[in-house]
């Protein structure tokens, strides 16, 4: 609640400073420096405007409570919902746009109307002896004040309003666990704010000069003529052209380097950590493209770490494994060629190439939660020992699952869980059937089983290259997957005869 009690101080100390210095101050100087009044037509005007300005005072108090009701009922709460925490952030970022609408709404009614009405009346009254056309002068007067005032509170209300959009974000995230954010929309654009800005403080002064040089040469009965006015008017447009153009360059050379380091976040998200920024600039942008190319650079070389630990894990967990038991010493190696060579076959793009070599690697990890009675047996395994030995897919992707960052692990989970399933149905551990099983559990499982039966065993002597082949063949459909089991036969029977 502190946080938005001091948001209140804030914003009411800037709004009484603005409008005591747009109203009373710009206001008033203009008024009372052009006109030439006796005193008693000064009290009365200074009475006139004194009561114009503590009705718009009132409106634009009314305003502001309905304006900050939505902040008033956030921060009254221990635990916002998150429906109230999304409409007050969105609420906020709205709040300068409102802060706008709230001064020129109140300055033109609740300044001009009353102000024009009493003007008119102490005129009518013979308490003001001045001409009528005096009060257009003014509305046109009120009018430059109350934009002026709606600029500068909105810049200031923009700067006040941070520390609550960073209060509403950080107990979003804390008691929702979701980011608050507005990049997918953008209510006030860069170019608006330079444009309205720019233009508004070129032309006031323009415009503010011209309104009180008509009163004064109406106030002297200097002749004006038509001459006159087309020149007024033929320098007011060089002078509001120059403000827009101006703004126009201005806002081109902010958006070209906004532009470039948007695009270089885009390829920093899309996973393109060789995003670069040319800096080309001289000024603060500089300092900001430096120190997005130093991220990206800090971001590359912290992948490329990964990466180089992630393959030093996958090697050591596999060469751990074949050490444990002599008789499948380079198991795992051969295992992820041959996986390697079906997968280059089927047509995998390189992405997944990579991703099989890993998980064929890392195929048998499981085996680490076998005991060595079992593991290590020479003769056959009772029917007891082999349900111990058939839970090693699931232990090893269970394994693996708690391996961070699980984004790099969770491909290499499927061949590493399904790589005992068989083509019919009858493998374990779920007993998945054709192309159910995922493409890495069938690939794995043809290059896991070819490597087991020419291999060497305490109980039996390795079969011949050509024998694993028929078994091979024999399989298709039943235990293996029949269009990755014939490109490895392919492969391998060319090999053979070369």
């Amino acid at each position: 609640m502190k946080i938005y009690e001091n948001f209140e101080r804030r914003l009411l100390k800037n709004y009484v400073i603005g409008s005591t210095a747009a109203v009373l101050g710009v206001g008033g100087v203009f008024v009372f420096t052009t006109l030439r009044l006796s005193t008693f037509e000064f009290l009365v005007l200074s009475g006139i405007l004194l009561t114009s300005s503590i009705i718009m005072f009132s409106l634009e108090f009314v305003f502001f409570r309905m304006h900050t009701a939505v902040f008033k009922n956030y921060f009254s709460k221990q635990l916002p919902p998150i429906q109230l925490a999304e409409k007050a952030y969105f609420h906020a970022h709205h709040f300068p746009i409102r802060t706008v609408k709230r001064i020129l709404g109140p300055h033109l009614f609740g300044l001009s109307i009353p102000a024009l009405s009493l003007t008119a009346l102490a005129i009518s009254l013979g308490y003001l002896s001045l001409p009528y056309y005096y009060m257009y002068l003014a509305s046109l007067g009120a009018i430059l004040v109350a934009g002026m005032h709606a600029i500068i509170e909105f810049f200031l209300t923009t700067k006040a309003v941070q520390p609550v959009l960073r209060n509403i974000q950080e107990r979003t995230l804390k008691d929702h666990g979701k980011i608050l954010s507005l990049a997918t929309s953008k209510h006030i654009s860069i170019q608006r704010k330079i444009q309205w800005s720019t233009l508004f403080i070129g032309t006031f002064p323009l415009l503010l000069f011209a309104l009180a040089n008509q009163v004064r040469l109406y106030h002297l009965s200097a002749p004006v003529n038509g001459s006159y006015w087309s020149w007024a008017f033929f320098i007011l447009m060089i002078g509001i052209s120059f403000a827009i153009y101006g703004a126009f360059l201005l806002f081109k050379d902010i958006q070209q380097p906004m532009n470039e380091l948007q695009a270089g976040m885009y390829e920093v998200r899309t996973g393109n950590s060789n995003a670069k920024v040319n800096d080309l600039y001289s000024d603060e942008f500089s300092k900001l493209i430096k120190g997005f190319n130093h991220m990206a650079q800090a971001i590359q070389s912290r992948e490329h770490e990964n990466k180089q630990l992630l393959e030093s894990f996958f090697a050591t967990m596999a060469a751990t494994l074949d050490a444990r038991d002599p008789y499948t010493a380079g198991h795992s190696l051969r295992v992820a060629d041959y996986a390697m060579k079906i997968g280059q076959m089927a047509g995998l793009p390189f992405q997944q190439l990579v991703q099989l070599r890993k998980a064929a690697l890392l195929h048998d990890i499981g085996k680490i939660g076998i005991p060595d009675v079992v593991l290590l047996k020479e003769s056959k395994l009772t029917s007891e020992e082999f349900e111990h030995i058939k839970k090693h897919p699931v232990i090893g992707a269970d394994i693996l699952a708690q391996v961070q960052p699980y984004d790099a692990m969770q491909p290499l989970l499927p061949g590493v869980r399904y790589h005992h399933e068989r083509y019919d149905g009858k493998g374990y551990p779920e007993q998945l059937a054709g192309e159910d099983i995922p493409i890495f559990g069938r690939i794995i499982a043809v290059a896991d089983a070819y490597d087991a039966m020419t291999s060497d065993r305490p109980y039996r002597k390795g079969m011949t290259h050509e024998k694993a082949l028929a078994i091979l063949e024999d399989g298709k459909g039943t235990q293996w997957d029949p269009y990755l089991t014939q490109l490895f036969i392919e492969e391998m029977s060319l090999k053979s005869i070369s």
